[in-house]
């Protein structure tokens, strides 16, 4: 599946990162592959492409390095 962007897709901590698509599904285990790397969870949390974590919002957790 496409996402249909005509220039690149936007990175996964760029503002304009909420442009992103979905191009992979998997509802029954709560996530998404969005087109520009990033791992959505139906919890609002994500892993993006450089391996960092966003918890999910509202947790007042802060963004933490990724884990090796």
């Amino acid at each position: 599946m496409s996402c249909g962007h005509r220039d690149a897709c936007p990175d996964g901590d760029a503002p304009d990162a909420a442009a992103a698509v979905p191009v992979a599904r998997q509802p029954e285990q709560g996530w998404s592959l969005l087109c520009n790397g990033v791992l959505l969870f139906d919890d609002t949390g994500a892993v993006l492409p450089d391996g960092d974590i966003q918890p999910p919002a509202g947790t007042g957790a802060r963004r933490s390095e990724s884990a090796a």
